[in-house]
């Protein structure tokens, strides 16, 4: 009679490897921490801000449309319409807030609401896009600050991109503010893209060749470019903004409406962060990358061509810039040569909020994408609140300094800490 017995390879007396549970890894994640900051901060906002009243329009025009008053509001009947819709009739009452403005034919329907100044779907989506043209950058920046680096002049990049991308998109529709047809917008679309992407990619890898191969800080040499960069961008339009672009580049795609949203932004967004998280947790690319930035002396050591992957990163980051003021100009329809300025600040913020660690080895491009939509909370905040602008950049040069802090104080605390 045989009897089993579990048999361990650990030597005696040595402990066994402590396994934490997915709830424990889950509670204990930095992008956790965060999206339980946002959610206080989203409550916090909701309640000091006080309602306001909100105006919605609708408009029925077509061939027939007829409106009857009722006691208690009114009625409008839409007739029949092509391709066998069937005629509706649609009841507004007055106690929800409803009044109509007779048209020939029809009528504008305007309903009066009252809705909290933060907690609205306008605002929610406002804050959303604006943190998507940040976010974008964050997750290139977040490679960056891993690989142990820094790049102070994502804004100037951000500038150049969008000033020469908007000149080639005018050079490929022309200067008609009229609609063209889809082989040539898509054709439009493209150049631009691949024009601003180009465009940024230089620019980075320029920041990265330099900071390589003169083996002089990126701090300095981003610092240089960031003022460089900045100065070419006027000379293409004599300082100059260059817009009237189709409304088939800007509202038929880049701010395309979808069930009254412009998605576009956020989605390429959400992409970015999706790209960003496979490449640094199951490429190559990011195991070395993290390599780097946790001991670049060992990296080398290793047979990690530390010189390529940094020029890689930086000409990455370039790129997203490039996206990013891509993003920009079908957005808002104009490139102006003081596109950008301040970004550098928000960008590296949303990194170092998101995670990032400047002492390089520690990040996430989901914790960039978290930390971009905390800073454009806080800037919509200060906003709503009718807070003193000029105290913007106090708020976010602390809130560097404070996740810069709480970063050290967290890898002191690491057991094995300065063993």
């Amino acid at each position: 009679m045989s009897q089993s017995t579990s048999q361990t390879n650990s030597p005696p007396g040595a402990k066994a490897p402590v396994t934490r549970s997915l709830w424990i890894r889950l509670i204990s994640a930095q992008e956790t921490g965060l999206v339980a900051v946002i959610l206080a901060l989203v409550c916090g906002l909701y309640l000091s801000t006080p309602s306001i009243e909100q105006t919605e329009r609708t408009t029925y025009n077509a061939p027939g449309t007829i409106v009857t008053d009722a006691p208690d509001g009114f009625t409008i009947t839409v007739p029949a319409g092509p391709g066998g819709q069937a005629a509706t009739t649609l009841t507004f009452k007055e106690a929800g807030g409803y009044e109509y403005r007779p048209l020939d034919p029809g009528a504008m329907v305007i309903r009066k609401f009252q809705a909290n100044k933060f907690l609205n779907a306008a605002n929610l989506l406002s804050v959303l896009t604006a943190a998507s043209f940040i976010a974008i950058m964050a997750v290139g920046m977040t490679g960056i600050i891993v690989s142990g680096g820094i790049d102070l002049s994502v804004g100037s990049i951000y500038a150049l991109a969008a000033v020469i991308g908007a000149l080639a998109l005018k050079s490929v529709v022309g200067t008609s503010s009229a609609p063209i047809d889809g082989a040539n917008m898509l054709w439009a679309i493209t150049v631009t893209i691949a024009v601003c992407c180009a465009v940024g990619a230089v620019c980075g890898f320029v920041n990265g060749f330099a900071s390589v191969g003169l083996k002089v800080h990126p701090f300095i040499i981003t610092l240089g470019t960031m003022a460089a960069f900045r100065g070419l961008v006027a000379i293409p339009t004599q300082a100059q903004s260059v817009g009237s672009f189709p409304e088939s580049f800007t509202r038929g795609f880049f701010k395309m409406s979808v069930g009254g949203v412009n998605p576009v932004p956020v989605a390429i967004m959400l992409l970015v962060g999706l790209v960003g998280v496979f490449v640094l947790a199951r490429t190559v690319l990011g195991r070395r990358v993290y390599a780097i930035g946790g001991n670049e002396v060992a990296a080398r050591y290793a047979g990690i061509p530390v010189g390529k992957v940094k020029i890689l990163v930086y000409t990455i980051m370039g790129a997203l810039a490039g996206l990013s003021a891509c993003v920009y100009l079908g957005y808002l329809g104009a490139a102006e040569t003081n596109a950008g300025n301040g970004y550098e600040l928000k960008v590296i913020a949303a990194a170092v909020i998101g995670g990032a660690s400047l002492s390089g080895g520690r990040g996430s491009a989901l914790g960039a994408i978290l930390g971009a939509l905390l800073v454009q909370l806080i800037d919509n905040g200060m906003l709503i609140l009718d807070i003193d602008q000029n105290y913007n950049q106090i708020v976010m040069g602390s809130a560097i300094v404070l996740a810069v802090v709480l970063d050290q104080l967290k890898t002191r605390l690491m057991p094995g800490a300065g063993r």
